[in-house]
Formats: structure tokens, C-alpha cells, sequence
């Protein structure tokens, strides 16, 4: 169902069902998909330029996220926090929404697009990759935002059992890779590992791969680069030793019928980067990082 994290103590957040399923869309409280909910009808103080759009709970967004994906987010004490979690609260305040009334539900990200494009809830906020092939793919089953966010892969290792692996090109058979299932990092290794002999082991939680690299039950993992920077900091031994891959975009994801959220959110990510909002809560998470032109004050 429908959950509002600012309202739930940590024991009671973590334990919310992390499969987007019956639970969600079977919610009593939340009114019917395509109840009118324009920027007048919501709880801020939106410009008058901001287009009509609907959400299934007047007044309310609710917003999907897997909430464990450091540095983007995140639960601590019960509350979301991260790089989409600020840009979030950024972008919902430009349409009228104050916090109390973004509500953030927790899903798992192999079933997230799914779930929003059925009207489970509003809108995913999940570093989710909308450029190359998996982004393609994607977006046969959402529409996608603007983009806010450059990333690539990147491969990690554990340092003391394997201290000589620095490139992806040393993995071959016996070795082994954790990926999140339903990524690009999980589309990257099978394609370009795979065919090497290397082994792919999915998980559902990418923390649980980086917790079997920490324990030496992995030869490396590939996920995004700024997340693995962020878990590996957190880990010893770990460590990130190679970019991969190209370069890909997020985008928040949304229902294909709700083409007027979707023209409303990208009008609130032009506003947050044209004010420079963007630029903090960027060098609040990524900071020493040069912000790329395109999502600075100057380039907008």
C-alpha cells in the first residue's frame, strides 16, 4: 500500500513489503487513476505556468523508489534521503507539493516500471537508466522524464582477495559477478562477461551483492558508478577499480497515460535547474564533481 516513510519509525519502514504487488494496488485509501489534480489542487504554492496534471490521491504524490541505493536512496532512521529523494522534494515543491506530501512507497526495482505503468503509484524515482537499450526496452512500458543525471558501470572488487584485478578484461572462467537484477550492470555482464566464462550471479538488492564481494563469495560486481563509490566506502577491502560501459541518462519514470504529470515534472526539473537548486543538492552528494553543463544554471 501506498506508504508515507516520514510517518514510520526505521523497524517499522524496512519492513514494508520491498515486491510492488497486490499490496500496492489494492490500496483503499488512494481514488481512482485519472482523478484531476492540477497545480491549484495541490498543497503548495506552484506557479501559474505549471501545466494540469492528475495523480491517484488528490493532493498526494506518491512516488516509488527501492530506497537502497546509496547515494541516490536511501533509508536512515525511518527517513528517505539521497540525491533523487532531495531532487524529488525539489522538483514536487515547484508543482505545490510540500513534503508531508510526497509519499514515498518501496518496491523492487525488477518490477517497478510494471507497477507504475499500472497505476501502483505516481511516479518512480530510482536512478533509473532511460538511454541505450535497456532504456528502450523501458520505455515500451513508461514514459520517461527529461533526463537528470549522467552515470556509467563500473567494476568492483575485493582488494585483498583478488588484489591484482584492475580491468574487467582479467575475469574469465572461475571467476564471478554480482549485478542487480533488471540493470544495465546486469545487461552489461552478461553480454560482455558471460561469453569470457565468468559466472553472473543476480540479486535482488545490490547491497547483497557487495556484501558476498566483502565476503569473498564474488570474484567482482558491476553496478552504477557513484553507487558503488558510495557502498564501497562503507566496506573493507572493496573497491572500485574500473569504469565500464557507456555513459547513460536517468530519467523519473510514469505512466503512459499520464502524459500531463510527466510535461508538469520536466517544467519543475527546468525550474530547479534554472534557479541552481540543482547544483546544491548535486554538490551535496557528489561533492569535488563538476556539475555537467546541461543540468547547470549557466547551460539552462
Amino acid at each position: 500500500m501506498p506508504v508515507n516513510f516520514r510517518r514510520l519509525n526505521h523497524a517499522a519502514a524496512v519492513s514494508v513489503l520491498a515486491i510492488v504487488g497486490a499490496a500496492c494496488a489494492s490500496s483503499t485509501t488512494a481514488t481512482p487513476a485519472g482523478t484531476t489534480t492540477t497545480a491549484a489542487a495541490t498543497t503548495g504554492s506552484p506557479t501559474p505556468e505549471v501545466p494540469a496534471f492528475t495523480t491517484l490521491e488528490s493532493g498526494v504524490l506518491q512516488v516509488a523508489s527501492c530506497l537502497d541505493y546509496a547515494p541516490f536512496e536511501n533509508l536512515k532512521s525511518g527517513e528517505p534521503f539521497g540525491f533523487d529523494v532531495d531532487l524529488t522534494y525539489a522538483i514536487a515543491d515547484k508543482l505545490g507539493f510540500d513534503k508531508d506530501h510526497v509519499h514515498w512507497i518501496k518496491a523492487n526495482f525488477d518490477t517497478i516500471f510494471t507497477a507504475v505503468a499500472n497505476d501502483a503509484f505516481d511516479m518512480v524515482a530510482a536512478a533509473a537508466t532511460a538511454t541505450g537499450d535497456l532504456g528502450a526496452e523501458r520505455a515500451q512500458t513508461v514514459a520517461f522524464s527529461d533526463f537528470y543525471y549522467n552515470a556509467r558501470l563500473s567494476l568492483a572488487v575485493n582488494s585483498a582477495e583478488s588484489p591484482d584485478i584492475t580491468s574487467s578484461d582479467q575475469l574469465g572462467n572461475g571467476d564471478s559477478v554480482g549485478v542487480q537484477k533488471g540493470t544495465t550492470g546486469a545487461k552489461w555482464a552478461i553480454e560482455n562477461l558471460q561469453p569470457q566464462g565468468v559466472e553472473v550471479r543476480t540479486y535482488s538488492i545490490v547491497t547483497d551483492a557487495f556484501r558476498d564481494l566483502s565476503a569473498g563469495n564474488v570474484t567482482a560486481v558491476v553496478n552504477d558508478e557513484p553507487s558503488s563509490f558510495a557502498i564501497a566506502a562503507t566496506m573493507a577491502d572493496v573497491l572500485v577499480v574500473q569504469g565500464v560501459g557507456d555513459v547513460d541518462k536517468y530519467a523519473f519514470a510514469f505512466a503512459p497515460t499520464n502524459q500531463g504529470l510527466v510535461d508538469a515534472w520536466n517544467y519543475g526539473l527546468a525550474q530547479v535547474i534554472a534557479d541552481g537548486e540543482y547544483e546544491t543538492i548535486f554538490g551535496k552528494y557528489f561533492p569535488g564533481t563538476p556539475v555537467p553543463p546541461e543540468y547547470s544554471a549557466a547551460g539552462a
